[in-house]
């Protein structure tokens, strides 16, 4: 009985972290803005990147940071104040677990959620702030050049637990790390699929679902098309005022 406390702890911080990493912000900052729905358009991924497609650079910058909060918040307090009640690493690196596993099968949105770049992102950084910043570098460095996102984050999840066992060991860090990798990685099965095809979105690119339709047209009104003419009607020929025929036979009146 007096080892519940241990294994209680642990598993409560897992849970909260969990519920946590289930509030979508992508979803909340879209309905905030005015914005449509992430999981409408693009890839429909609950996510920054997506976001950036519907045009909003302000509403994806909000999602990205959020994100990244939610992962590196819950962590961060278990590290702070984890040890008066026992809880270690190993619990820390569970609750950025939870809160990663949170957004990928969010609670409070029927268990439909993002990718988790952004979450893991932020769980790495207070599990381990330098390699944190050597796991963006990686992201930023691959997307800047190639303009694809999702490239980078794949790079960035498989590099993450060998930058993590090359340099600081092995613990219980690498193994949450190996988890979310393998997840990110997976979650990504379709972006794979379209980078071999040539047809993955790239950086700053419109979804077609978020531009306006493609029957408007800024020329008329109406669009294109028959009906976007003025004048649909047919005008009458104009006849001529001068009528040979009318003065050829004229008629005399008799008195």
């Amino acid at each position: 009985m007096q080892d519940a406390p241990y294994i209680l702890y642990p598993l409560l911080a897992s849970v909260a972290g969990y519920l946590v990493g289930s509030i979508s912000f992508a979803v909340i900052v879209s309905r905030a803005m005015g914005l449509a729905d992430p999981r409408s358009y693009g890839s429909g991924n609950p996510g920054a990147t997506n976001v950036l497609r519907s045009g909003s650079k302000l509403a994806a910058v909000l999602t990205l940071l959020l994100d990244a909060l939610k992962g590196f918040v819950p962590v961060l307090l278990v590290s702070l104040f984890g040890a008066r009640y026992g809880l270690g690493e190993g619990t820390a690196a569970l609750v950025g677990l939870g809160a990663f596993l949170g957004h990928l099968w969010p609670l409070f949105f029927r268990f439909k959620g993002g990718k988790g770049v952004a979450t893991a992102a932020g769980v790495i950084l207070a599990l381990n702030p330098l390699l944190g910043a050597a796991t963006l570098f990686t992201w930023l460095l691959i997307a800047y050049f190639s303009r694809y996102s999702s490239l980078g984050a794949i790079a960035s999840a498989a590099l993450a637990p060998i930058y993590q066992m090359m340099v600081w060991g092995m613990g219980p860090i690498v193994g949450v790390l190996v988890v979310m990798g393998l997840l990110l990685i997976w979650r990504h099965a379709a972006n794979i699929k379209k980078l071999l095809n040539g047809t993955e979105s790239r950086l700053g690119q419109k979804s077609a679902a978020a531009q306006p339709p493609a029957g408007s047209s800024k020329k008329h009104p109406n669009g294109p098309g028959p009906a976007a003419h003025g004048h649909s009607h047919k005008h009458p020929k104009k006849t001529s005022s001068h009528n040979p025929s009318a003065n050829s036979n004229p008629k005399v009146s008799k008195k």
